[in-house]
């Protein structure tokens, strides 16, 4: 399964009110960080299960960007009974990714 894109009219429903927690990946098509990160995160959205693997593009959704205070991308957050548990920035391996979940 690909990783869910994420806009302001979704963020509330699959983001907020998962019952699982949520990977969301904050990138750009510009950002060549992001795009090496990017067969990661699709890996990660047909792998995980327990999880689910989101991608918000910036450019098309500022507003969640700037509600987050999202300052540099790729961003990835974890969001766990609606709130952001976790955040890293910059490109990670597959399995540091993984524990940021599990954690």
């Amino acid at each position: 399964m690909a990783a869910l894109h994420i806009t302001k009219e979704n963020f509330e429903s699959e983001v907020l009110k998962s019952d699982k927690p949520v990977l969301v990946d904050f990138w750009a098509a510009w950002c060549g960080p992001c795009q090496m990160l990017l067969p990661t995160i699709e890996e990660l959205a047909g792998e995980v299960t327990d999880a689910k693997i989101c991608k918000i593009n910036v450019d098309e959704q500022p507003e969640l960007a700037a509600q987050f205070r999202v300052m540099t991308i790729p961003t990835l957050m974890v969001f766990k009974d609606g709130k952001a548990v976790n955040t890293s920035v910059g490109v990670k391996p597959k399995n540091a990714i993984l524990d940021m979940i599990r954690a």
